[in-house]
């Protein structure tokens, strides 16, 4: 005997969903799934009626539903946003030049304007590149660092607004057991806030916030979206994949683990004693930091310098490096002035 849709339309159900267990049909998923984006959206007032809004675009699952869903809610809605597809090409040879073709086509198919930015053109440096002076371990953290900065630079290049991204329910509920596993409380603060705000910094929003990955993957599949699959080819060797598998296997167990995560992760208080680094301007770059120089640009001073290890662990063992380095530039100096004497 088939099983009806929960909602009593009639129709027969096809999907259970996995954040529920209700059994739904076609049209009524989509229309719950879009209709918890519209809620999120409202309830958390992530967006202001005239607004331009900079999508952070790879044309990955989360991204592809974010643009489409956002570009449906807007017309239904009457948000009123206007909306541009900002990507950012980090020289991974095999992937993301494959996945740009993609948000090409997200581009046409949605009729949205498009920037590409890249870190050649920003830094002088592709993944590629990086990864050949620094190997396979630690290559995440120069891209993650250097992609959260290029949105920053991309979003002011275009004069926007905010920027949206595809952070959904899973991956919020990893960041969080990543800090809780590696002991900072500074990113656990703010690794569950829907809206990101700070001084000389553009918002960043989350709408996808509280949806599950594996629904964001069967929204797409059946709207019949065009999104890039292929994992990047750096990623197995990234810390968030111990606490991506950790986290799949207490899904298995409980279905709810994953919103579970998120909301201790919002009601988790700290003592007042416990040092929070304050977040403001980079000296150099002019970009938001909680240091100084910022992440980035340490990174880069060591790229440019020959000690790609230079920004990799704690800020002290950074500076001991480079004033190792500094020492034996002044006697490579002082050598060569002492021959030139002679």
């Amino acid at each position: 005997m088939p099983i009806l849709c929960k909602t009593a339309c009639g129709k027969r159900a096809i999907i259970k969903r996995p954040k529920t267990g209700d059994a739904l049909c076609r049209e009524c998923f989509l229309g719950a799934f879009e209709a918890e984006i519209h809620h999120t959206i409202t309830d958390n007032a992530l967006f202001t009626p005239g607004m331009t809004v900079a999508i952070a675009a790879s044309g990955g699952k989360d991204s592809t539903v974010l643009a489409y869903v956002l570009k449906t809610l807007n017309e239904r809605h009457n948000y009123g946003l206007k909306l541009i597809l900002l990507s950012i090409d980090e020289g991974i040879t095999g992937y993301r030049d494959d996945s740009l073709e993609t948000v090409k086509q997200n581009r046409d198919d949605y009729e949205m304007p498009l920037k590409i930015l890249s870190y050649e053109e920003l830094y002088g440096w592709t993944m590629d590149r990086i990864v050949s002076e620094i190997g396979k371990n630690n290559n995440c953290t120069f891209c993650g660092v250097f992609r959260r900065q290029a949105l920053d630079r991309g979003a002011k290049l275009l004069g926007v607004d905010c920027i949206a991204t595809g952070h959904n329910a899973d991956d919020i509920a990893e960041t969080v057991l990543m800090n809780v596993l590696r002991g900072d409380t500074a990113r656990l603060r703010r690794c569950t806030d829907i809206k990101t705000v700070g001084e000389d910094a553009i918002p960043r929003m989350k709408p996808l916030k509280y949806a599950y990955e594996k629904e964001i993957v069967m929204y797409a599949y059946h709207r019949k979206l065009v999104y890039f699959s292929t994992e990047c080819v750096f990623a197995p060797n990234a810390y968030r994949g111990h606490a991506r598998a950790y986290l799949k296997d207490l899904e298995r167990i409980r279905p709810s683990v994953i919103i579970d995560i998120i909301l201790s992760g919002e009601q988790m208080a700290f003592r007042d004693t416990v040092k929070v680094p304050t977040r403001g301007t980079c000296e150099k770059c002019g970009f938001v930091s909680s240091q100084q120089p910022c992440k980035a640009c340490v990174l880069l001073e060591g790229l440019n310098k020959g000690l790609p290890k230079l920004g990799i662990g704690k800020k002290s063992k950074g500076d001991r490096m480079l004033a190792e380095h500094e020492k034996q530039l002044v006697a490579r100096m002082n050598a060569h002035s002492v021959k030139n004497d002679f």
